[in-house]
């Protein structure tokens, strides 16, 4: 079994929640492209990180920088831009998501 990737930021519950999205749909985390690490999300980041964050350039899609709160699987930014739940384990993710996209990946 491979090691849980850690996930950072102010009260993350076992499925990746935060105290800024903590709906029963909230249960992705990403990893930001300048640090390496996962947060629930940019607030997270923003309070916690102690730099800037930046957006992932659209050549790295193929990269795995997206995590199931629920079971665990890494998605490539590509998997998670088409899909609105878990390939692995079916879990929903957040529909709002979509409205903060910009702010993790370059269009």
């Amino acid at each position: 079994m491979t090691d849980r990737p850690r996930v950072l930021g102010p009260v993350v519950d076992d499925e990746t929640r935060c105290i800024h999205y903590r709906s029963p749909l909230d249960v992705v985390a990403i990893r930001f492209a300048c640090c390496g690490e996962y947060y629930p999300c940019h607030l997270c980041h923003a309070e916690t990180a102690g730099h800037p964050a930046t957006q992932w350039p659209r050549q790295d899609r193929d990269r795995e920088a997206v995590l199931c709160g629920v079971c665990r699987t890494e998605l490539t930014i590509a998997e998670y831009l088409v899909v609105d739940a878990c390939p692995n384990c079916a879990a929903p993710f957040n529909p709002g998501c979509r409205l903060h996209t910009h702010l993790y990946f370059e269009p």
